[in-house]
């Protein structure tokens, strides 16, 4: 049996699957342009490339993998975000606050970079799962407020959190970023008849 740097296998198992995705992660982020090869990511997770085939068959099978790892961290930040804030209003702000912090963090370019080198009907399928998904706590706080149409309003809140994003993206500036959409998010949740925003 070889060697094993932990514990348990089961630990060792879980530690180098976490080495090589994190690695995976690192190269898309800095490469978006190309998926790395299983030899690339293998080398910046410190493993050879017959030891990275122990856990990915193919490069598809490893972005698969970075895809399944990634949507639910986005969703775990944003459900813990959103469950302490106070009120609709509270929420809402959460969701755009928690959505240009990822940005700032990368995350968001590395999901557009899964999009756009690896298109697939999977990954179609995951993404436009994912963003429903994230769009439901907003949603709900729209509902709570009050708002005639909360379907094509959230779809337009959206919007506003997809051009505040790419700002983000240009000028590094969370947040002179945030407080400016902020400011118009709110004005606009001060009109509705619902629970008061104060």
């Amino acid at each position: 049996m070889p060697r094993i740097d932990a514990p348990t296998v089961a630990e060792h198992r879980a530690a180098r699957e976490r080495a090589l995705l994190d690695a995976a992660r690192g190269l898309l982020t800095d490469r978006p342009d190309r998926l790395p090869t299983l030899a690339e990511v293998g080398e910046l997770a410190g493993l050879s490339r017959s030891s990275v085939y122990q856990y990915y068959a193919s490069r598809e099978d490893l972005l698969s993998a970075v895809v399944r790892d990634s949507f639910p961290r986005w969703q775990g930040r944003l459900d813990t975000a959103i469950a302490a804030a106070t009120g609709p209003r509270g929420r809402i702000l959460a969701y755009l606050r928690v959505n240009l912090e990822l940005v700032a963090d990368g995350e968001h370019a590395l999901a557009r970079t899964l999009v756009s080198v690896a298109p697939s009907e999977e990954l179609a399928r995951r993404s436009q799962t994912f963003h429903d998904q994230l769009l439901v706590p907003l949603r709900g706080a729209l509902d709570e407020l009050g708002v005639n149409d909360p379907e094509t309003t959230t779809e337009l809140l959206n919007g506003l959190v997809h051009t505040a994003s790419r700002l983000v993206e240009q000028t590094g500036d969370l947040e002179r970023t945030y407080d400016a959409t902020a400011a118009l998010v709110d004005a606009y949740l001060r009109t509705l008849p619902g629970p008061s925003p104060a």
